[in-house]
């Protein structure tokens, strides 16, 4: 059915074509409000009327009259309406829908995604410093990211999925005096116990393994702990490995894993921190002030300039931010998306307004920005606000454990990363149609049962003829599977994972509604054959747009 689609869109562009030079950009099918006004709705009428000096539903006659001139048309097209000002309703014959389950078929876990293009992306995502477990917050921000990748992916982009972190700096010599006062037996609420310190079990954590001498692994270090309490600098690279270690354990139970880890210290130890400073100021692009340097972000719309280098000789921390990506662009990333929460919401005019005054060549608007907002979890009915583990937030793995990782994936995917969103424990773990990752998967599942119990070979199922496919139900399904490739589309462009889930439950209901009106395993070969096809390809989309958000597609429930 796409293929036919497209050999519609053409035929349409040559039809507009005929009316007026250029008029064939405009053609497009647009799907309308009420599914009982057609399959495609064409709008180029209205949108050409003006232009041509003519009346629209007079224009639409001739537009109509040029399609069903046309062989495509007349073999996959059985009426195209005028109503209202203009709009020409379009309404495929059985056939031209049928032509979509076998494209699923063929297609299966390729179906709706686009042929490698060569542009590089790379994707920057939970970026969390290594000074604790990772929190709900970052697993919204792990299942955005790694949806945003798999959506890119579809759309035959080359995709590096990256992990920025500040290992250095006031955090990080927090966590440090942290460790080492509860290896000196000091714990919160002794009276030498800082404000400015990390209070989680954890903590204590770190600090017993570092006493007994223990080895950490993580990705991208291993370090064995001298033991030593005077040790400063050997418990800060050991409370490091040890909390990268723990943020490994996180994001395996998340089922992710990373491309690599940038490290913050090495922009200064490449010297890309002073290259990019010098940059800016032979660029004319800084000033001196109040003994410290200043960037003219005003000149790039932000609004107020900004301090670079703060009058004790140290850079704020924006400054690395601009050197990192013009790292990214160098390393031949055409397109860098970060993914963070909307408390950088103010990094972005300065980091833009550097990577600029920088003139390497960067284009206006990168890096792209995706934020989201925090996430609140309720369980019994009331609100979750501390872990034992971390000792102020709930962890991700809290989270996983109290439900499981399709649930806690589905869920934080399942609104828009800039709106409010409260995670209902108990909503995670029902099984029933109120709880959506449970209705969708239930549906898959519901699928495989019967694929099961009729005992056949679904490989066959694409070569079988589809004519029994002609009632109301039948076709209702078939267009939403067609909905697939485009609503894949969009959500990559837009960055928006959660078009995907409304998919998905939308057409989890479509296949219930299916089912209930139309049964499956019945004594005629040729309706039950072609019944199964249409199934077996409402579970291979499901399955494929499960696979966006990193989510199973069980065969049993």
């Amino acid at each position: 059915m796409l293929k036919i689609k497209q050999e519609l869109l053409a035929g349409l562009a040559t039809a507009l074509e005929s009316l007026a030079a250029g008029a064939g950009a405009k053609a497009a099918f647009e799907l309308p409000k009420q599914p009982e006004h057609g399959d495609f709705a064409i709008t180029a009428a209205m949108q050409l009327a003006k232009p041509l000096k003519q009346n629209p539903r007079h224009l639409g006659e001739q537009v109509r009259t040029a399609l069903l001139a046309q062989p495509v048309y007349a073999q996959w097209v059985a009426g195209i309406e005028i109503a209202g000002p203009g709009f020409l309703n379009l309404r495929l014959k059985p056939e031209a829908k049928q032509q979509i389950v076998v494209e699923v078929l063929q297609e299966g876990d390729s179906f709706g995604q686009q042929p490698a293009t060569g542009e590089k992306v790379v994707v920057e995502f939970v970026s969390a410093n290594p000074t604790g477990p990772l929190h709900v917050g970052h697993g919204r921000q792990a299942a955005l990211g790694d949806a945003i990748c798999h959506l890119l992916q579809s759309q035959g982009r080359q995709v590096h999925r990256e992990f920025y972190y500040n290992d250095a700096g006031v955090q990080i010599q927090t966590l440090t005096n942290s460790v080492q006062l509860r290896a000196r037996g000091i714990k919160p609420g002794d009276d030498q116990w800082p404000q400015a310190a990390y209070n989680g079990d954890y903590i204590q954590d770190i600090a017993d393994a570092f006493l007994k001498g223990e080895t950490v692994t993580a990705d991208d270090r291993q370090y064995t702990a001298s033991g030593n309490v005077d040790d400063v600098e050997g418990i800060r690279q050991f409370a490091v490995a040890y909390l990268r270690h723990e943020q490994d354990k996180d994001l395996q139970a998340f089922n992710l894993k990373f491309d690599e880890y940038y490290l913050e210290s090495s922009l200064y130890t490449s010297g890309r921190v002073d290259t990019a400073v010098q940059r800016l100021v032979a660029n004319g692009k800084t000033y001196e002030q109040d003994g410290a340097l200043w960037l003219r972000s005003t000149d790039y719309g932000d609004d107020k300039d900004r301090v670079m280098r703060k009058q004790d000789g140290t850079y704020t921390y924006f400054v690395p931010d601009v050197a990192y990506h013009i790292a990214k662009w160098e390393r031949g990333y055409q397109q860098a998306i970060n993914i963070q929460g909307t408390d950088h919401h103010g990094t972005i005019a300065r980091v833009r307004a550097g990577l600029q005054a920088a003139d390497a060549g960067i284009p206006q608007g990168y890096p792209d920005y995706v934020l989201h907002t925090m996430v609140r979890v309720v369980r019994g009915g009331e609100e979750v606000k501390i872990s034992k583990r971390a000792g102020s937030y709930v962890t991700l793995r809290d989270l996983i454990e109290w439900t499981s990782k399709d649930a806690v994936r589905f869920f934080l995917l399942s609104r828009k990363p800039d709106t409010e969103y409260t995670f209902d424990v108990d909503l995670a773990v029902a099984q029933n149609n109120d709880n959506p990752v449970y209705y969708v998967q239930y549906a898959h599942a519901r699928i495989s049962s019967v694929l099961t119990a009729w005992g056949g070979d679904v490989a066959t199922l694409s070569q079988i003829d589809l004519a029994a496919l002609d009632t109301a139900p039948a076709q209702a399904l078939m267009l939403l599977l067609a909905k697939y490739p485009a609503m894949l589309t969009g959500a990559a462009k837009d960055f928006a994972p959660h078009d995907v889930t409304f998919y998905l439950r939308e057409l989890a209901a479509g296949y219930h509604s299916y089912y209930d009106a139309e049964r499956i395993l019945v004594d005629d070969e040729a309706v039950k054959l072609a019944r199964l096809a249409l199934i077996a390809a409402t579970a291979q989309v499901l399955r494929n747009g499960l696979a966006m958000l990193g989510v199973d597609a069980p065969q049993r429930m």
